[in-house]
């Protein structure tokens, strides 16, 4: 495990469980659909949060940490909305209170109009323009480094608000994927930049590094440690 010490916190990511859009085939990509109840989690979905809520649970105790320091950070999309609440009852924390909170810098990446509703296959499309060019945004929707921008708003957020706290990041597929490798460049790249954590995640925003972010993909509901 690399050593992050440059965070103040523990971070795990769990991308959302399957959902009805998953089922579909459907991209569901902007807030406005993206909020939307008929668009949260299919059972499946429900099922492999619970997996992910006490896999969490057992990690938390092997690396000794009380229940009181989690932190549950999530997108305001349905999808991602329904699995904190599965993991949070897991956990028996209340969903309502401050430990439990929604971060609109985690919602998914918008593709753009073109993408929006459509097939999921599309999805090949634009991860071969973010490999060619992170900076390329995919029909007026978000560039990779569009995406890196408004994580690095979350990560500085979370950072200054807690501290010594595990926090899980629920978030989508490619929000994660990015977040995971700005986090690892910056580690990798930690005492060649500014002390900062701004000035550090500035520094490896090059594309030799953001193109490479499908290198951190996650299935539907799957949990991983950061640091």
């Amino acid at each position: 495990m690399e050593n992050f010490s440059f965070l103040r916190n523990r971070y795990w990511v769990l991308r959302h469980g399957k959902s009805i859009p998953n089922e579909r085939g459907l991209i569901v990509c902007s807030m406005e659909n993206g909020m939307l109840n008929e668009y949260q989690l299919a059972s499946e979905g429900v099922n492999q949060a619970q997996i992910a809520g006490e896999a969490f649970k057992k990690e938390l105790k092997e690396n000794n940490i009380p229940l009181e320091n989690v932190r549950i950070c999530y997108s305001p999309f349905s999808r991602t909305t329904h699995t904190a609440k599965v993991v949070a009852s897991i956990l028996n924390l209340p969903f309502e209170g401050p430990r439990c909170k929604i971060v609109e810098e985690l919602r998914e990446r918008y593709f753009g109009p073109s993408f929006e509703l459509n097939s999921h296959d599309k999805y090949a499309e634009i991860w071969a323009l973010d490999e060619k060019d992170p900076f390329m945004r995919p029909d007026c929707g978000e560039s990779v480094a569009d995406v890196v921008y408004r994580l690095t708003t979350a990560i500085i957020t979370m950072e200054a608000e807690f501290e010594g706290c595990a926090i899980l990041v629920v978030s989508h597929g490619d929000p994660l994927q990015i977040l995971q490798t700005v986090l690892h460049a910056t580690n990798k790249n930690a005492g060649s930049t500014g002390t900062d954590l701004l000035s550090r995640i500035e520094a490896i925003k090059v594309p030799s590094i953001l193109s490479q972010h499908r290198k951190y993909a996650l299935l539907t509901g799957e949990l991983r440690q950061i640091i």
